[in-house]
C-alpha cells in the first residue's frame, strides 16, 4: 500500500523540482543566450540546493544511515563515477556520499533520455546539463562527444556519474548478463551484471584528452535491507535502513593507456565488485570496516546535519511561498504559464534546454574565431 512517508518523500522532491524550475532556475535562462559559462556556473549551483533536499528527507525524515569506506573524495576533484547499479534509485542515493566529500553541484549523470520530458524533476536535469542518451551507441557517441567537448571548452570541472552495466539488477537483466557470459566465456554474476564498457572508456579518453579528469572513482553501493528497487517502493515507504558505500579511487594516471586495457580494467573493476558483493550479503553486510575512508570527508557530520536541516527548512517554506504567491498575485500566475509553456515548448521544439545551451555554446566560440582572424 502507499504509505503516507512515500507521499510526502515524492511530493516534496516533485514540489520542490517543480517550483525550482519556474521560480529559481527559469530567471536565469537568458543568461544562456548571453555568457553558456557563466550561466552553466550559476544554475550549478541552484541546482546543487535542491540535490541536498533528498539528503536531508533519508537521513533526517527517515533515518537512513550512510556508511562509507575505502579511499573516499578529494573535493573539487574531476573525476568519472563508475558505480553497480543495485537499484533504480542508486543515483539519488550517492548524493547521500557526495555531500559529505565533494561538491554536489560538479555532479553530471548518464541517463536515459525518456526521463528528460518530466515536468519538474526534468526541467531541472535539463538546466543542469545532464547528459541524456539513447542507449544506442550510433546516436549516443555523438551526443557525447559534443557534451564532453563542452565541459572541457569551458572548463567546468565535473563529477560524471556513470551506470556500466547500464541497467538496474532484477532477474530479468540478471538473466540477460548471464546468458551474455554463458555464449563467451565469462563467469556468471549474483550481485552485478556485466559492464558495457564501450562508453566508459570512450569518456575517459575524451576528458582526459581535454585535460578535464583527475580520477576514476569506483564504487560499490549495497542495501543491507530494505532495497527500494524502482520509484514505487519509495512510494510506499519502503526506505533503506542503511546505504554502505565502497570507494575505491584510481588517479588518472595509473589507467592504461589503451582503450582495450582500459576496457579490460573496467571488467576487471565489476569482477572485485561481485567479490565484494558476494563478502557483503552473504556475511556480515557491511564492507571491511578496517578500510574506513583514507580521506576524511571535507565536512564535518555536524556542518552536514546544518546543511541537511537548512536545505529541509528552506525548500519547505519555498514550497509553500509559491503556493501563497500562485494564489494571491495575477501577474504571478501569468508568469508561471508562461515558463510552464516555455519549458514544454523548448523540449518539443529543441529536444532540450541542454541542447540550446550547448548551441549557443558553438556560436560564441566560432564568434571568437572569426573575430581573432
Amino acid at each position: 500500500m502507499v504509505s503516507w512517508k512515500g507521499i510526502y518523500f515524492v511530493l516534496a522532491l516533485f514540489l520542490g523540482s517543480f517550483f525550482g524550475s519556474i521560480f529559481m532556475l527559469a530567471p536565469v535562462l537568458p543568461l544562456m543566450f548571453v555568457s553558456p559559462a557563466w550561466y552553466r556556473w550559476i544554475t550549478d549551483r541552484v541546482v546543487a540546493t535542491w540535490l541536498t533536499l533528498p539528503v536531508a528527507l533519508l537521513e533526517i525524515v527517515f533515518g537512513a544511515k550512510v556508511v562509507i569506506t575505502g579511499d573516499g573524495f578529494i573535493p573539487g576533484e574531476r573525476s568519472v563515477i563508475i558505480m553497480n547499479h543495485r537499484t533504480r534509485m542508486d543515483w539519488m542515493f550517492l548524493w547521500n556520499c557526495l555531500l559529505r566529500y565533494s561538491y554536489l553541484r560538479l555532479e553530471k549523470i548518464c541517463l536515459k533520455s525518456s526521463l528528460k520530458g518530466i515536468p519538474g524533476f526534468g526541467w531541472a536535469m535539463q538546466v543542469a546539463a545532464f547528459i541524456f542518451i539513447h542507449r544506442k551507441w550510433e546516436e549516443d557517441k555523438k551526443h557525447f562527444e559534443k557534451m564532453l567537448d563542452y565541459f572541457c571548452d569551458i572548463h567546468e570541472p565535473l563529477q560524471l556519474l556513470l551506470f556500466p552495466e547500464g541497467t538496474d539488477l532484477t532477474d530479468n537483466t540478471k538473466a540477460r548478463s548471464n546468458a551474455f557470459a554463458e555464449k563467451n566465456g565469462l563467469q556468471k554474476y549474483e550481485y552485478v551484471l556485466h559492464p558495457r564498457t564501450t562508453g566508459f572508456t570512450f569518456i575517459v579518453e575524451r576528458l582526459r584528452d581535454g585535460n578535464n579528469l583527475d580520477a576514476i572513482h569506483d564504487i560499490t553501493v549495497a542495501y543491507p535491507q530494505n532495497i527500494p528497487q524502482t520509484e514505487k517502493h519509495l512510494l510506499y515507504g519502503n526506505f533503506p535502513k542503511e546505504i554502505h558505500f565502497h570507494v575505491q579511487r584510481y588517479p588518472v594516471e595509473v589507467l592504461p593507456a589503451s582503450r582495450e586495457e582500459l576496457q579490460l580494467w573496467c571488467q576487471q573493476r565489476w569482477e572485485e565488485k561481485e567479490e565484494r558483493l558476494c563478502l557483503f550479503y552473504e556475511g556480515k553486510k557491511y564492507f571491511d570496516a578496517s578500510r574506513r575512508s583514507k580521506i576524511p570527508p571535507c565536512k564535518s557530520e555536524l556542518r552536514v546535519m546544518v546543511v541537511k536541516c537548512i536545505s529541509l527548512l528552506y525548500w519547505t517554506f519555498f514550497t509553500l511561498a509559491a503556493f501563497v504567491l500562485l494564489y494571491l498575485y495575477s501577474f504571478v500566475r501569468w508568469y508561471f504559464v508562461f515558463v510552464v509553456v516555455i519549458f514544454f515548448m523548448q523540449h518539443k521544439l529543441f529536444g532540450g534546454l541542454e541542447l540550446i545551451e550547448l548551441a549557443c555554446h558553438n556560436f560564441f566560440s566560432k564568434k571568437t574565431v572569426h573575430r581573432s582572424n
